[in-house]
């Protein structure tokens, strides 16, 4: 019973922990796209998110909302 409970909770605990990027290519996408980009301009935040992590508007303008940008 012990063991069940110990695995339990090493598995919740993975599933907690936030995924990585591998890459780098989520954070390279918009320096490549935008000589000079600023991800505190709602624009180009907005326009960055939606071509480089193929979000919506809607998703896009929540994201950027939280991160800062205005």
């Amino acid at each position: 019973m012990r063991a069940l409970v110990i695995i339990l909770l090493s598995l919740m605990t993975a599933a907690c922990e936030p995924e990585q990027d591998i890459t780098g290519t989520t954070a390279a996408c918009p320096l490549r796209n935008y000589s000079s980009y600023n991800a505190r301009d709602m624009n180009q935040c907005v326009a960055a998110c939606k071509s480089c992590d193929r979000g919506t508007t809607v998703t896009c303008t929540t994201s950027c909302t939280l991160k800062g940008a205005r």
